[in-house]
């Protein structure tokens, strides 16, 4: 036992994933990078600090399902450390766009509103997609969780995207846009300590097997 369980990541097995389950995480992946340059193009183009944000969020989240892919097959100490690190980048999101919500609301145009809303229009089916197909795993260990978190969360700016876009053409003023901008961040940051205090119980539980193994293994050798 202890020739094989010198790494505590030994001490959570293995989960079996689906192929399925792998080859959604690669759409999802694909279709987070490509809605990340449509929306950073769309954002730049309309001035929308929610589509920025949005955008942002994309980046993220095709990162973060580049690195649940990669951990996929590892041992439950390994994917709630991704799941850590992940939960940090949401969190670091929410921070950022927050700060960058309270810069531009000092100065700044009025965004497109038409562009806004046709932008996150398409977003919001590309994530209800993505979502409907992951909604199977959302009650998994941390990193699945942490995967169902930025596609629900990314369909919920989306709509909220949509609704600023609405307010920006109805008002002709930029705050609609910059009140989205700031709920998204909250969104994400509210999400990312979710995910980490869920990661931080799996490597507690992860620890105490490990110091079992070390314990019995102990017991085997006297």
């Amino acid at each position: 036992m202890s020739a094989n369980c010198r790494d505590s990541a030994c001490a959570a097995p293995h989960t079996v994933i689906s192929p399925r389950y792998r080859r959604i995480l690669w759409i999802a992946l694909w279709a987070n990078a490509l809605m990340f340059a449509v929306e950073i193009a769309g954002g730049l183009g309309s001035a929308s600090v929610s589509l920025l944000a949005d955008a942002i969020d994309f980046a993220g989240d095709a990162a973060n399902y580049g690195l649940s892919l990669a951990v996929l097959s590892m041992g439950l100490i390994w994917r709630a450390r991704a799941a850590w690190i992940k939960g940090l980048s949401m969190a670091a999101y929410g921070a950022a766009v927050l700060a960058k919500t309270a810069w531009v609301a000092g100065s700044g145009a009025v965004p497109a509103a038409m562009t806004m809303g046709l932008i996150a229009t398409l977003a919001l089916v590309v994530n209800v997609v993505v979502a409907v197909l992951l909604y199977a795993w959302r009650e998994g260990d941390a990193n699945m969780r942490s995967v169902w978190l930025c596609s629900r969360n990314d369909a919920i700016a989306n709509i909220a995207v949509m609704l600023a876009a609405a307010g920006v053409f109805g008002t002709g003023h930029r705050w609609p846009d910059l009140v989205v901008a700031a709920g998204i961040a909250s969104l994400a940051l509210a999400a990312g300590l979710s995910v980490l205090r869920q990661a931080r119980g799996e490597l507690d539980s992860a620890r105490r097997a490990a110091l079992s193994f070390t314990d019995a293994d102990a017991k085997l050798s006297r």
